[in-house]
């Protein structure tokens, strides 16, 4: 028995990539953001169910996970590396005709020499530098790359030319968003003056296919809507608020389940735990559950967290351990060892959403999925 399980929602994956293809035009590309492990969901998991729904362009960060999206996709389909390329992987990126990012100079006279010698075509999107001051080609590099490509067209098909918004879910970073979307433009323009025409123009993450949707281009990279979470609350509310309903569009595809494991009493006047955190100051009733910060709970939700035991909501109380935590079931007389202990998802009344834990200690919603332990398996469920 393992000590706890995802489960991943097919019908909440449908719903959250209808309304994702109901903002863009049917002519943009929707590209899968699935790096991190696919949110934490699981790339394994992930990439079947997307391609049953018709998603077939893949975004990853790394030659790695280009490599397990590889494993398990099926047919036709398009895989492209957003930032590392590890050494090692090059032959294989370009025997599999894997899309890439070009940034530097160095990366693509890297891979161009390896191209030449089994004479074969890279396929690049060049990334430009507009302001997020990450990666990407700064305006008095474009000329050399332009003079790179255009050498070397036997060997270099660029597909795309992209950027990336630095902060597009929040008001406070419009303006800068706006300077990048100009400074963007004027790329193209130079791109597309000097003989160097993109199949595919793209710029969009989750939060600036709603914060400037007739900014999409020719395709969308789209991570964290796909899995039913916002990109940020002032997102949600102000989506919300454009349609004017109150009811959330989005469906989380992610619960996490474990168990009761030990049920103990603790006398009035103990300490329980490690350190002092948590005095009963009643006899208390605890029980443990086998699961802590090691495995991604985090731990600061010491005393903060809730879970649901048979359809009923308790606190998390003492410090949450590297394998373990503890919650507070005095109020019961019903529950047992192997009760069913919810720490991310629904019951019959009550809900623990993935918010609660960014709400109770200061992490994105990317990075509490993201920090999920790969080895919890993951299942599908309706």
């Amino acid at each position: 028995m393992y000590n706890s399980v995802i489960q991943i929602s097919k019908s909440a994956l449908k719903n959250n990539i209808d309304f994702i293809k109901s903002l863009i035009d049917k002519s943009v590309t929707l590209s899968s953001v699935v790096k991190g492990n696919a949110y934490g969901h699981s790339i394994l998991k992930m990439i079947p169910l997307l391609q049953k729904l018709e998603v077939n362009h893949f975004s990853v960060y790394s030659s790695f996970e280009a490599k397990q999206v590889f494993k398990v996709a099926k047919n036709n389909f398009t895989i492209l590396i957003m930032g590392d390329i590890n050494n090692t992987d090059e032959d294989w990126i370009i025997d599999n005709s894997i899309e890439f990012f070009v940034f530097n100079i160095s990366r693509l006279n890297q891979m161009l020499s390896k191209a030449k010698q089994k004479k074969k075509t890279l396929i690049i999107h060049i990334e430009i530098e507009t302001g997020m001051n990450r990666t990407g080609f700064n305006e008095e590099d474009w000329i050399q790359i332009i003079q790179l490509v255009n050498a070397n067209k036997d060997f270099i098909k660029v597909k795309g030319l992209c950027t990336h918004f630095a902060g597009a879910e929040s008001l406070n970073n419009y303006v800068r968003v706006k300077q990048q979307q100009k400074k963007f433009k004027k790329a193209i323009k130079f791109f597309k003056t000097h003989e160097i025409v993109p199949q595919q123009i793209h710029c969009s993450c989750s939060a600036a296919v709603l914060a400037f949707p007739t900014k999409n281009y020719d395709m969308v990279r789209v991570g964290i809507l796909q899995y039913g979470l916002w990109p940020s609350r002032e997102s949600f509310i102000k989506y919300i608020s454009k349609l004017n309903i109150n009811t959330n569009i989005l469906k989380p595809v992610l619960s996490w389940k474990s168990y009761i494991m030990d049920i103990k009493r603790v006398p009035k006047g103990e300490f329980i735990g490690y350190g002092s955190s948590f005095l009963a100051e009643n006899e208390t009733v605890v029980a443990s559950v086998p699961i802590g910060y090691g495995y991604g709970y985090s731990r600061s939700l010491s005393n903060l967290g809730r879970v649901i035991i048979n359809n009923i909501r308790y606190s998390v109380i003492g410090t949450i351990n590297m394998n373990m935590f503890l919650v507070d079931i005095t109020s019961s007389n019903t529950i047992a060892i192997n009760d069913e202990v919810i720490l991310i998802g629904s019951s019959t009344d009550l809900d623990i959403p993935l918010s609660s834990f960014c709400n109770n200690t200061d992490q994105l919603n990317y990075e509490v999925l993201s920090r999920i332990d790969k080895d919890i398996p993951r299942t599908i469920t309706l």
